[in-house]
This record gives C-alpha cells, sequence and structure tokens, in this order.
C-alpha cells in the first residue's frame, strides 16, 4: 500500500512538473510572436514612389497621429511615419526620441495631385495640429515633436508662408503661430511598427489619442475658426 501511494504521488507530482512545463514553453512562445510583433527595430520595407504620385512632408508631432490624419484625405494614397530635419543618419525611433539628434517625427504624405492639390494639403495640415505651441504638441513635449513644413522648393515654402499669413492675418488663434518652415533634405521612414499604428493597433492607438488632448484640442481650434469664418478643413472619413 505504501508503495502504491508513493506511485500515484509521484505520478501527479510528474504530471503537475509537465504541465507547468508545457505552461512556460507557452509563455515563451507567446513572448516571442509578441516581441516579434511589436519590436521596434525592425526596418519598415517601404515601397519607391512611382507614377504621378507626389511627395509632401509634414511634422505634426507624433506620427501616428498625423499619418492617421492625412491618410483619412480624399486624394492621399498613402503616409508614411519617419524622421526628418536632424544631423544624424539612420535616426531610430530610440535615438530620435532623446531630442538629441534634431530629426523630427515626420509623416512623407503620398498624394495623387489631380485629387488634391499641395495648397489643400497645407491647409489641412494646419488645421489637424496646434501651430502655436513651440515646444512639441499635446502631450508630447520635446524637440523632436514640434511642427514643422518641410518644402522641396519654393512654390511649397510659399505655399505654407501664405497660409501662415492666412491664418495670422485672420486671428484664428490666440497666440502666435510658431509652427517652423525648412527646406526638406532627407526623409528615413520609422521602424515597421510604427507604420499604420493606427490601422495595427487600433484600441491602443485610439486609447493614446484620447488621452493626448489631440482632439480636444482641435475641437477648440475649429471653434476659433469658425468664429473667424475659417473653415475646420475636416476631411471625410475613410476607412
Amino acid at each position: 500500500m505504501p508503495g502504491v501511494l508513493f506511485f500515484l504521488r509521484y505520478t501527479e507530482g510528474m504530471q503537475k512538473s509537465a504541465l507547468a512545463f508545457i505552461l512556460i514553453v507557452i509563455l515563451a512562445l507567446s513572448a516571442g510572436l509578441y516581441w516579434r510583433a511589436h519590436r521596434y527595430d525592425e526596418r519598415a520595407v517601404v515601397t519607391p514612389v512611382t507614377g504621378d504620385t507626389r511627395t509632401a512632408y509634414f511634422a505634426g508631432g507624433c506620427f501616428w497621429c498625423t499619418e492617421s490624419d492625412f491618410e483619412k484625405l480624399p486624394g492621399v494614397r498613402e503616409a508614411i511615419s519617419g524622421y526628418s530635419g536632424g544631423t544624424t543618419t539612420d535616426p531610430t525611433y530610440t535615438s530620435v526620441s532623446s531630442h538629441t539628434t534634431g530629426h523630427l517625427e515626420t509623416v512623407e504624405v503620398r498624394y495623387d495631385p489631380s485629387a488634391v492639390s499641395y495648397d489643400a494639403l497645407i491647409r489641412y495640415f494646419f488645421a489637424h495640429i496646434d501651430p502655436t505651441d513651440a515646444g512639441g504638441q499635446f502631450a508630447d513635449q520635446g524637440d523632436s515633436y514640434t511642427s514643422a513644413v518641410f518644402y522641396q522648393n519654393e512654390t511649397e515654402r510659399d505655399a505654407a508662408l501664405a497660409e501662415m499669413k492666412r491664418l495670422t492675418d485672420a486671428g484664428a488663434y490666440p497666440k502666435p503661430l510658431v509652427t517652423s518652415v525648412r527646406a526638406f533634405e532627407t526623409f528615413y521612414p520609422a521602424e515597421e511598427y510604427h507604420q499604420d499604428y493606427w490601422k495595427k493597433n487600433s484600441l491602443r492607438y485610439e486609447y493614446y489619442r484620447s488621452g493626448s488632448g489631440r482632439d480636444r484640442y482641435l475641437e477648440q481650434a475649429c471653434a476659433w475658426r469658425q468664429a473667424k469664418s475659417l473653415s475646420c478643413e475636416e476631411a471625410p472619413r475613410r476607412k
């Protein structure tokens, strides 16, 4: 009888050990898969610009939000999150977030010029940021989150300056506009993790965006604009 009890306890212990081992393996595999899906260092695969597609470059704080906003604008074919304006080559999210590279979180907007003009992109951009914040955008503060228009030619520069003058002359905002208008040099796509974040991680994105204060500010800015007979430049919602 004691031998039988020993055997039963031994068998029970082995079963528990086996279950514990299986759980550890499952957790390890799950952690690996999660890390693979959410790693920050995987380079994005970005297709070259082809055909009649044109590009424009805007820094509007968190590039998840700027990318999301532009991809809802008819005529925009794609928006790519990345970095621009700094002094280092091949910047990473970690290095840019240190606010020591000079790079800004920037979005490359690829658009159809027959469907949406650069002037329309400029107006839309200013209506979806806080152009009066010199320290960042909404909850994200620091150099890498400041707003900018990166122009590729004099026509784009003049369009950005004209829109800032229009808003200033109209008194659209209670504070002076401080968005910089800078010559474009190089755009570095951000890591794959950040591309289309608003689609791939919709719940987390909405949680972040709602907590950032961006939409609350834009709602208030819309009221300021409408009081001056200016459009809010809202885009039709696209899936």
